[in-house]
């Protein structure tokens, strides 16, 4: 019997409009980025270009991710060299090939999480899928060795934008006249190796959820950083940062977000 792949659908609100979540999330990923490099790992960039295809527009990159410290002890202990070094150009791991994907497909959507099978999902596979809703405002979503007070969207105001702080009942409490938005992640999970495969599979989902908390809780309070930068000086910053980046990586200690053994 074939081992079907996992798949979570991760629903995070956010107080922006699209437009701005799209200017906010370039940023806050350069700024990210840099707080994950460091010591001979980290997030390579060997491409960020623009691209055009079948009439659709985007930004085509291709990273480098060394995670040798960022997995859980009894993956490092069986784990080849070379096979914890992943390409993020279509989410496979050079090492293991066909044998290990991280898919994620994002709607972003001007409402509040309302749409329940926003990438039309057949029955069969939608009726697998677990729905993982995120709440950027609770402390409670934050792993302990995550939480920055400066972080934390129930602290935060902006000056910009007189966005924040956010209640426990902020999504219901939005003046009419308030900008919101759903970012609607599909994360599919497929590691096929005997005795780990769903061990391996569940720490991922767990990661890509703590990765995604933390992700937008940054975003939001980091707004009156990025809010009335343009596109062109996002692509500006994010040729700088990849140039910052390899330095990073090539030297000082380990940094950034690190596995526990489950």
């Amino acid at each position: 019997m074939s081992h079907l792949p996992q798949q979570n659908l991760i629903k995070s609100h956010i107080v922006l409009y699209i437009p701005e979540y799209q200017v906010g999330q370039l940023y806050s990923v350069a700024e990210a980025s840099k707080n994950e490099t460091g010591g001979g790992e980290g997030i390579e960039v060997l491409k960020n270009e623009p691209y055009e295809k079948d009439g659709e527009k985007g930004q085509y990159t291709h990273k480098i991710y060394h995670l040798k410290s960022k997995v859980p002890g009894y993956v490092k202990m069986i784990a080849p060299e070379g096979a914890l070094v992943f390409h993020e150009k279509a989410w496979n791991n050079e090492y293991m090939k066909d044998d290990f994907m991280i898919k994620i497909e994002t709607w972003h959507k001007p409402d509040m999480g309302t749409i329940e099978n926003v990438h039309d999902l057949d029955e069969q596979t939608w009726s697998t899928v677990e729905v993982v809703p995120i709440d950027i405002a609770s402390k409670e979503e934050v792993a302990g060795g995550d939480y920055k007070p400066e972080e934390d969207p129930a602290l935060f105001h902006s000056a910009k934008t007189d966005r924040g702080p956010l209640g426990p009942d902020w999504k219901n409490e939005l003046k009419t006249d308030c900008p919101y938005m759903c970012a609607y992640k599909l994360v599919t999970v497929k590691f096929r190796w005997w005795g780990l495969q769903t061990k391996v599979e569940n720490f991922i989902h767990r990661q890509e959820k703590r990765i995604f908390t933390n992700f937008h809780r940054q975003l939001f309070c980091w707004i009156d950083k990025w809010f009335g930068l343009t596109m062109e000086d996002i692509r500006r910053m994010e040729e700088e940062t990849q140039k910052e980046l390899e330095e990073m990586r090539q030297k000082g200690d380990v940094r950034g977000t690190s596995a526990t053994d489950e």
